[in-house]
């Protein structure tokens, strides 16, 4: 065989310069053979032998042997380590220039040797870029899109995977086929040849690639690609097939125009049969399937339209389907039914349907199943759905006495910092009425962990909550005792520190809430007030120009209350205060120049 290959190869060098037809093509067919029986080691002497070269000048449009050297070119670029010799070759450029050939075996064989060299060659990919090869398959495809005979749709699989292979995880090289409008072209394949499985599969990797790019969004949602993946999806009864429509389904679904196509299209109906399929079952892949299927599904739900649409006004099959997943024994549809009910939690008409219709109780019961050595993911899941509930203000009294705050609570041993994030979130959004404000913030054992929390630094967003909860505490229920169990606690110094956020909100928070601690409980809490700097900051934030006026005007308000304290006030001679206090008085913003005119009436009599 190798003796045969060497002679093969000389020969094929003198016939290609002769261009004798007949012994040309009994070279080649000697060339094919030996590379199907051994084709990494018939690969490596065609390289040997410097042939490569020869073959540039082989691919013509008027030769018969054209589709056998571009199929040898293909076989031999099955190699990686052959597609660099092949740009060098110069190979692409004839290669593409045959694309215009009307022989559909040469159309075939080529793009089969130019999808070869592509494949993972970014010397490959860079080539056919340049010789405007992607435009021409582009219109090959459009134009062979209606025809569905076995050749033709060979045919149109070789070039969608040529494409593919041109453009796989390479963003400007998929961008450019985007703005060559390969979707439509690629939908509409899909919808015709929807019984051919290796071109419906080359279509759906290929959407999967482009799914993922931002740019392709709305080009697929002026497409019927919704009502022919759910058609398709209907069909398919194995696994891995349902896989690879689930994973152009998932990057798709982020867009709520295509949510609303998807939910439209029915696919809500498809997850929720294959939860139900899927349910009680421990086999992988099915296991596999539930997850995807309750995940998408979720997913769907957080588009403004397509949500609502499956409430119905809280009467929808979809949206009592849902509901019966959080009393279930399965983790992942307990978590994907709390997720949903956070996301239909999204405006105040449906949250005020929901917990006039006893869902709490149902996210509470799901929480009391996890309490000890609990899914950290379903608690998180249910605490999101309790907070979203909780934003309507006629919901909170209804909450309270159901005992949402109890089952909170529960929690505040969780050393999860989601968990913790959330369940300060719950609370915080629960305690605008006094009473229950008052009752948390007496409740030490909460105060101590809020006080922990506040120096969470890892964690951001529980150190913010933490401060906003303990800040919220004080200024809703406006109790010695309150203040009296923070101070004791040491939650004075995070307020303070809070005061000095970037976040003009909370700092905010923090001057109303210290406020009101220097108006009702000065004498306990002014050791702490002093070692923490309050009276240099307040002056730092009178005298940045930067500061919000609702920041000047509680400052100075903060100030009037803490000269009460008689080391306080001596700060505040110190500091000069006066000086700062004028200047505001010509502040553009009414209420900052009322309120400077009064501290300023207030410092001078306290001189």
């Amino acid at each position: 065989m190798a003796d045969n290959l060497s002679d093969t190869l000389k020969k094929l060098k003198i016939t290609a310069v002769d261009r004798t037809e007949d012994s040309l093509e009994g070279c080649l067919d000697c060339l094919l053979q030996a590379l199907a029986q051994n084709n990494t080691e018939t690969s490596e002497k065609i390289q040997g032998s410097g042939i490569l070269e020869l073959f540039a000048s082989l691919l013509t449009p008027q030769s018969s042997c054209t589709a056998k050297v571009a199929n040898v070119i293909a076989e031999v670029a099955k190699n990686e380590f052959m597609r660099i010799p092949c740009v060098d070759a110069g190979l692409i450029s004839p290669l593409v220039q045959l694309l215009n050939s009307k022989d559909q075996e040469v159309l075939l064989q080529t793009g089969r040797a130019l999808g070869n060299i592509c494949y993972d060659s970014h010397e490959g990919r860079s080539a056919v870029d340049q010789a405007g090869g992607a435009q021409i398959v582009i219109d090959h495809l459009r134009s062979l899109c209606s025809i569905t005979d076995p050749a033709n749709e060979k045919l149109l699989t070789v070039f969608c995977g040529m494409l593919m292979n041109y453009s796989n995880e390479n963003d400007s090289l998929q961008a450019q086929l985007i703005n060559m409008g390969v979707i439509p072209t690629l939908v509409k394949l899909l919808g015709i040849h929807c019984q051919n499985a290796a071109l419906t599969e080359m279509c759906l990797v290929a959407f999967g690639n482009l799914a993922e790019l931002e740019s392709s969004k709305e080009q697929f949602a002026s497409t019927n690609i919704a009502e022919e993946l759910v058609k398709l999806f209907k069909k398919q009864i194995e696994h891995d097939k349902r896989e690879m429509i689930f994973e152009v389904l998932a990057p798709l679904a982020e867009n709520d125009a295509i949510k609303l196509q998807l939910v439209e299209a029915g696919l809500v109906e498809c997850l929720l049969e294959i939860v139900q399929q899927k349910v009680d079952s421990d086999k992988e892949d099915d296991i596999a399937e539930l997850k995807t299927g309750s995940d998408l599904m979720v997913l769907l739900l957080l588009g403004d339209e397509s949500m609502q649409k499956l409430f119905e006004g809280g009467k929808g099959s979809v949206f009592q389907r849902v509901l019966s997943w959080i009393p279930s024994n399965n983790h992942q549809l307990q978590l994907a039914g709390a997720l949903a009910i956070a996301n239909f939690a999204r405006n105040d008409g449906n949250c005020i349907h929901m917990v006039d219709n006893g869902i709490v109780e149902k996210l509470m019961g799901l929480l009391d199943r996890h309490v000890e050595d609990g899914n950290v993911t379903v608690q998180h899941a249910a605490l999101s759905a309790l907070r979203n509930l909780a934003i309507p203000v006629i919901n909170k009294a209804k909450m309270l006495s159901a005992g949402v705050t109890e089952a909170v609570l529960k929690f505040l041993k969780s050393e999860m910092p989601p968990v913790q994030f959330k369940l300060l979130g719950t609370l915080r959004m629960l305690i605008d009425a006094q009473e229950a404000a008052e009752q948390l913030g007496k409740n030490v054992k909460l105060v101590e962990r809020l006080v922990e929390w506040c120096e969470a630094k890892d964690h951001a967003g529980v150190m913010g909550e933490s401060n906003r909860l303990l800040s919220a505490l004080i200024r809703h229920s406006k109790s010695k005792d309150v203040i009296k169990t923070i101070v004791q606690s040491g939650g004075i110094k995070h307020l303070v520190t809070m005061a000095t956020s970037e976040h003009v909100i909370m700092q905010n928070e923090a001057l109303v809430a210290l406020a009101l601690i220097a108006a009702l409980e000065l004498a306990t809490a002014e050791k702490d007030l002093e070692s923490t700097k309050l009276v240099q900051i307040l002056h730092r934030l009178l005298a940045d120009e930067r500061s919000a006026p609702e920041i000047k005007y509680n400052s100075m308000v903060l100030i009037c209350a803490v000269i009460g304290s008689e080391s306080l006030h001596k700060e505040v001679q110190d500091l000069a205060f006066l000086d700062v206090v004028s200047k505001l008085r010509r502040h553009e913003n009414k209420s900052v120049a009322q309120q400077a005119s009064l501290t300023e009436q207030r410092l001078t009599v306290e001189s």
